[in-house]
């Protein structure tokens, strides 16, 4: 086998393989033998049909079988002889097939980008610090309660606070755009999850009506293409409900997990699960200042192929968080929603990476398993979860990622000046919220033209 490579970008490999014919004459024939050893053709006896017959009627697709199967072994043994890390699947063209010359192929694709990291001394973050008071938790118990809330239909113009079911369809200058079209919509008046100014001009309206609502999209909207214009929505209410809240009683404390019933109980709980909530804010909101810090200082050259696998993952991600189901087909979705998320998760994941590797960062399974016992806490039997997850090996393995990039970020977190900011607990949320978009929000934020 004959390798040479040729540089075509600083990402991008062009690598030639040379196959010599007889190792392919020879692999080809002993296929064929086999291939005569099982024929079964009119006029002859098993095992006892002539290669001259067995050649004319096979040799086409065996050689073909062949020369593919020699293609994958060799591609791999020429990654391995040039030590090249490929980013993704390549292309690869077959150049010289033909009986009795040297097969060769090229097969092009990206590579993982070198990275010399570069310091991120200097760097001022701003870590949140927030108590939890009475009124935090009196206030998540509220929140509890909406969301348990039931919704009656009534027969009355909807109000802030009330849920409607709609239909509505989304023109831009008399044309209807992608993604501005949705039938038995429920939304409830007030939640500031459509456009500014959406809600509002449902108030007064009521089942059977057809209206229409014209909106700004917000100049820096995430759709470019939408961004700054004016929008006229067709709405058809089809419901108003308005909600009842559930009593926080026994029966309220129980869908908790709080057997008992008992209100202090259900309040600690409460309290202990948005102390977790905190700390994880905290830390989001830590490592996207040291992430935006080192992002700045280095510079990455991103393979497309990353980009592109990363793109489905954002995709199927939305389509998760919409209830689209497992087969929804999200090649639906529009690739330039999601590609700068995408990039950035890759250049994330990638200078992480390196971190990780030029300090030799390493997990034990101790700190797996504290880190999972960390977050365990409101399951009932918590080492049992532990365990779990430490006998299965891909679930472990996704834990352990997470304890190398913290441990990453506190290597980076080193190099910068930290300086403790006082905030109340919603404002800690919100700062963490402001710097690091959950993923499914952001795809919430990207696919849905309306909200």
């Amino acid at each position: 086998m004959q390798v040479s490579v040729e540089t075509t970008s600083p990402i991008e490999r062009r690598v030639t393989v040379q196959v010599p014919a007889s190792q392919v004459d020879q692999t080809v024939n002993e296929r064929l033998k086999e291939t005569a050893q099982k024929t079964k053709l009119n006029g002859f006896r098993p095992g006892k049909v002539p290669m001259s017959v067995v050649r004319q009627r096979f040799g086409k697709d065996v050689r073909n079988e062949v020369v593919s199967e020699l293609i994958r072994q060799h591609y791999v043994s020429a990654l391995s002889e040039k030590e090249l890390n490929p980013a993704g699947y390549p292309s690869i063209e077959p150049t010289v097939d033909e009986a009795g010359k040297d097969l060769e192929f090229v097969a092009t694709f990206e590579v993982y980008p070198e990275i010399e990291l570069k310091s991120i001394e200097g760097t001022e973050v701003e870590r949140p610090k927030a108590d939890i008071t009475d009124a935090d938790v009196d206030e998540m118990i509220e929140t509890l309660r909406k969301q348990n809330a039931e919704w009656t239909t009534v027969d009355r113009p909807a109000q802030n606070g009330d849920q409607v079911k709609i239909d509505f369809e989304g023109f831009i200058d008399g044309e209807a755009f992608e993604g501005g079209k949705a039938e038995g919509h429920e939304l409830v008046l007030g939640s500031e999850s459509f456009i500014p100014g959406f809600e509002a001009q449902l108030e007064g309206t009521k089942a059977g009506d057809e209206t229409e609502v014209t909106v700004n999209f917000p100049e820096d909207y995430q759709a470019e293409h939408l961004a700054g214009k004016e929008a006229v929505f067709k709405v058809a209410v089809h419901e108003v409900s308005e909600q009842s809240l559930p009593s926080v009683d026994a029966e309220f404390t129980k869908k908790f997990g709080i057997e008992s019933g008992d209100l202090e109980e259900f309040k600690a709980d409460v309290r202990a699960n948005m102390e977790r909530e905190l700390s994880t804010a905290v830390d989001n909101s830590v490592k996207q200042q040291v992430m935006a810090a080192l992002k700045k200082a280095n510079d990455v050259t991103v393979p497309k192929t990353l980009v592109q696998q990363e793109c489905q993952t954002v995709k199927r991600q939305a389509a998760q968080q919409f209830g689209l189901g497992e087969d929804f087909d999200v090649s639906q979705l529009p690739d330039e929603l999601f590609e700068e998320q995408a990039r950035d998760r890759v250049v994330v994941g990638l200078l992480l990476a390196e971190v990780v590797s030029a300090n030799e960062i390493d997990a034990t399974d101790d700190e797996i398993r504290d880190y999972i016992r960390e977050y365990s806490g409101q399951y009932e039997e918590p080492e049992q979860l532990v365990e779990h997850y430490m006998n299965d090996e891909q679930l472990k393995n996704q834990v352990k990622s997470a304890v190398l990039e913290k441990k990453a970020v506190d290597q980076l977190l080193a190099q910068a000046t930290v300086s403790d900011v006082e905030m109340s607990y919603q404002e800690a949320l919100q700062a963490a919220q402001q710097q690091a978009p959950e993923d499914s929000e952001e795809a919430e934020e990207e696919s849905s033209e309306t909200a």
